[in-house]
């Protein structure tokens, strides 16, 4: 949620309205990403304005190029705050992001978040250094604190077997629910991937899966017979109802009951009954699913590149991580059907 402060520096300052067009344009960035980015780079802004020795002292000159056409005597007053915040952001010197990055650690913000914080400001002034605002990247020589690597948590085959095996068949919503599982197991696509699924993006005949992945960009996902025959199930109840109700929406292929396209957070909903009724941790998520198909793949064989293009991974690093988690099950399997017996180890 973004203050009411985080909004003001947003409305002062014209080069982070430069920076979030810029995202959502040409990046191609969703609204929520870039609103993130708008917050990160208004508390950093307001941290700038407040900083001692930070802001712009009253008696000295504005520069007059943000408004055209007004009178003169009317600009200086009315450019005034915003020409501060822009003149702030485009004066930084690295000793102030240090500064920033100590205030954050004394405001004791998450590792996590900082490093997100960073990163937002990295990418900021690496646009501005594009776009001839500043000759050098300020950030540039700062080091991303150091964070707990956290290993994403995965299903075993079993669990995902109960888990898939809950939802009921005879009913509509319970196949519904049953091909959403089915579907994110099977390709290993995002809820959000999932939810943006139209009737004619799933390919019977070639057993694929056309995806709209993040920044608009597209993928062909390969998914199992088991996933389309629970998918042909679905669609068989779905048409049915379709056929009696004037408001479904004939393109969407996962529905909600009045028709219309399904929320990622109702898809949420729907694992959570499940999972309790399958006795599983309510803390597993939709995206544990994903983790478990990346998991599953490499277990059995696939290379860190191929699944790195399955997920939609834009990095071959994001996708190392479940290497990680692949190498530590392993170790784990090793050690247990290896006991070290009283202490001894055998040389």
């Amino acid at each position: 949620m973004i203050r009411q402060t985080d909004r003001h520096i947003m409305e002062e300052s014209t080069i982070i309205q430069k920076f979030l067009d810029y995202l959502r344009f040409e990046k191609r960035f969703s609204e929520h990403t870039a609103k993130c980015y708008g917050a990160d780079l208004s508390q950093f802004g307001e941290f700038l304005k407040g900083s001692p020795g930070q802001g712009l002292h009253h008696d000295e000159p504005v520069s007059m190029g943000y408004h055209e056409g007004e009178p003169e005597h009317g600009v200086a007053v009315a450019t005034k705050v915003r020409v501060e915040v822009d003149q702030l952001l485009l004066s930084l010197q690295t000793d102030s992001v240090r500064a920033y990055l100590a205030y954050l650690n004394e405001k004791e913000y998450a590792k996590a978040t900082i490093a997100r914080k960073l990163a937002t400001l990295r990418s900021f002034y690496k646009f501005l250094v594009k776009r001839n605002h500043i000759s050098s990247n300020p950030v540039v020589t700062i080091r991303t604190p150091k964070q707990e690597k956290k290993l994403p948590r995965f299903l075993e085959y079993e669990e995902v077997k109960r888990l898939l095996s809950t939802p009921p068949m005879n009913t509509w919503l319970g196949a519904r629910d049953s091909a959403i599982l089915e579907t994110l197991y099977s390709t290993g696509i995002r809820v959000s991937e999932l939810v943006a699924l139209n009737m004619d993006d799933i390919d019977f005949l070639g057993e694929v899966v056309h995806v709209r992945g993040k920044g608009k960009k597209e993928r062909i996902a390969p998914i199992g017979s088991s996933a389309l025959q629970v998918i042909q199930h679905y669609m068989e109840y779905r048409n049915k109802r379709a056929q009696n109700n004037g408001n479904f929406d004939s393109r969407v292929l996962f529905v909600n009951k009045h028709g219309q396209r399904l929320s990622t957070r109702s898809v949420r909903r729907k694992m959570d009954k499940y999972l309790k009724i399958a006795g599983l941790d309510p803390a597993i998520s939709p995206h544990t699913l994903r983790h478990s198909f990346a998991t599953h793949m490499l277990n059995s064989g696939a290379d860190l590149r191929s699944v790195q293009e399955l997920l939609g991974h834009q990095s071959l690093s994001t996708t190392q991580v479940y290497t990680h988690l692949t190498t530590a099950r392993l170790k784990e399997v090793y050690d247990n059907a290896h006991p070290r017996n009283n202490g001894h180890e055998e040389h």
